[in-house]
């Protein structure tokens, strides 16, 4: 019963950092993040897809990520799912346009990769690999470097002056 009460506390946070919200999307960063405007009001919110990463804006495929994000989404209401903040202080969400869920979209159509974690292929695995299989997006050249591993070669991307 300790480990059941235990396992219980320990979900908690999660349960509570959780919400949904209605919201419209003001800006696209890049090919895993946005900026939205809470229906409901309050200020404007930097948002990092949930379950995908997508090339670094200076990354090989990184503007075409961001382009396809912005033409998918931009002045478009959506529904967010939030999990809580990254480490940049950014809500961490699913987002849904109408139906679809836009991570799994950005991932099946090769502007993206489902989100590694140690061992774990992610939640969009079968998303990536079907990508994969056609040859779509990112895939189409054979030559795709996850964003992890161009940031260990190149450090992160900065703005030009």
């Amino acid at each position: 019963m300790r480990a059941f009460i235990a396992a219980i506390a320990c979900c908690l946070p999660l349960a509570c950092a959780a919400a949904r919200f209605d919201a419209v999307v003001s800006h696209v960063t890049d090919g895993d993040t946005v900026w939205v405007r809470p229906l409901a009001g309050g200020p404007p919110q930097q948002v990092r897809i949930e379950g995908i990463d997508a090339p670094e804006i200076c990354q090989a495929f990184g503007e075409r990520s961001r382009d396809a994000l912005a033409a998918r989404v931009l002045r478009k209401r959506v529904t967010l799912l939030t999990r809580g903040e990254d480490d940049f202080r950014r809500t961490v969400a699913r987002i849904r346009l109408e139906r679809e869920d836009v991570g799994g979209w950005m991932v099946s159509q090769g502007y993206a990769w489902s989100y590694r974690f140690r061992r774990d292929a992610g939640p969009y695995r079968h998303e990536e690999r079907s990508a994969q299989l056609a040859r779509r997006g990112l895939w189409a050249s054979g030559s795709a470097e996850l964003p992890r591993d161009f940031r260990v070669r190149h450090g992160p991307c900065t703005a030009a002056p």
